[in-house]
């Protein structure tokens, strides 16, 4: 991709705004040395030398989107409690809008991550499971309806934490269809085909295996075809970690970006710096090859980084400098 062009998507991303909907976490992350185990249990002992809290799931996306120049409205599931306070902070900080809804005495989901020289030791989740209630599901759609007016694209970032069930994935699509706004999709295997009449399905290998019964062929145009066709969505996105991307467009046509990562710290947040890029991207003008090709150098910054982490334009354009041979290819 020239400068020319790469700059005019970045300036035009400016100019957009991108709803996020799903599953909002905040992510903790302490880390230390061990130079030993406990006399108390066979387990390593953690001396902390920092610990630091980042946004998760689509809160990350969110930050994600607007560190890449767009205005973002993120609306989700948030408690008033000492987790959602730090999300709200974060997200105030950085400059994204949210509207959050509370559901009962149900917790801000947040997951404690304990790392020993960037190697993960142990999670600890604090979460309750389950779908939301109907009055929930209901504001939720009520703050859609509102948020989109105006909106540019509408992201799906599901992690099965119970926001996106299907009375409020169907209704979310129906808006968005009426209002003519793309969406992109970002499922987990729960509600993985209510998301029929999406733009872009965005699920990573192991995703699609499962909801398919058998092993992708990321090569194979007629069975991506047909596991469109039953996705019931324009474009299929498939991720492949260290294999790059596919994306198969209607007509059917197949491009391919291979993966630009050179050294892998952390996956943890890297597919949502993929919804993020791709979003922007597509919102702000480029085609669909383009965005791919956008996202799958955003996704080997953010794999560069310890824990979640958001990706800017720079680093994304010192990413395509460093494979001026990565370009999308059909």
């Amino acid at each position: 991709m020239e400068r020319r062009r790469f700059d005019a998507i970045m300036t035009g991303a400016r100019e957009r705004r991108i709803v996020v909907l799903g599953d909002v976490m905040l992510d903790r992350y302490v880390e230390g040395t061990v130079d030993r185990i406990s006399p108390e249990a066979p387990v390593p002992v953690v001396t902390v030398t920092r610990d630091w809290d980042a946004v998760g799931g689509a809160a990350n996306v969110a930050a994600n989107v607007r560190t890449l120049g767009a205005d973002c409205e993120l609306i989700g599931v948030v408690a008033h409690d000492e987790a959602g306070d730090r999300i709200r902070d974060s997200l105030r900080r950085t400059g994204v809008a949210h509207r959050f809804v509370a559901d009962g005495d149900r917790p801000t989901t947040a997951k404690t991550r304990v790392l020993a020289k960037s190697q993960q030791v142990v999670r600890v989740d604090r979460e309750r499971g389950g779908p939301v209630s109907e009055a929930t599901a209901a504001r939720l759609l009520q703050e859609v309806r509102e948020s989109l007016e105006g909106a540019d694209a509408l992201v799906f970032e599901d992690y099965n934490k119970g926001v996106l069930i299907p009375e409020v994935i169907r209704g979310a699509l129906g808006v968005a269809r009426d209002l003519g706004i793309p969406t992109v999709v970002d499922p987990k295997w729960e509600n993985f085909f209510e998301y029929g009449g999406a733009t872009v399905f965005k699920p990573n290998r192991k995703e699609l295996t499962g909801a398919m019964g058998e092993a992708v062929r990321p090569d194979d145009v007629a069975w991506l075809e047909s596991a469109r066709r039953r996705l019931g969505c324009t474009y299929l996105l498939l991720t492949l970690g260290a294999d790059g991307m596919v994306l198969l467009s209607p007509g059917p046509e197949l491009a391919r970006a291979r993966a630009a990562a050179r050294s892998v710290y952390d996956v943890s947040g890297a597919g949502d710096t993929v919804s993020a890029t791709f979003s922007v991207a597509l919102a702000a003008g480029a085609s669909h090859v383009e965005a791919m090709l956008l996202a799958t150098h955003a996704a080997a910054a953010a794999v560069g980084k310890t824990g979640v982490a958001t990706v800017d334009p720079d680093e994304i354009w010192e990413s395509l400098m460093d494979t001026p041979s990565g370009a999308a290819s059909p």
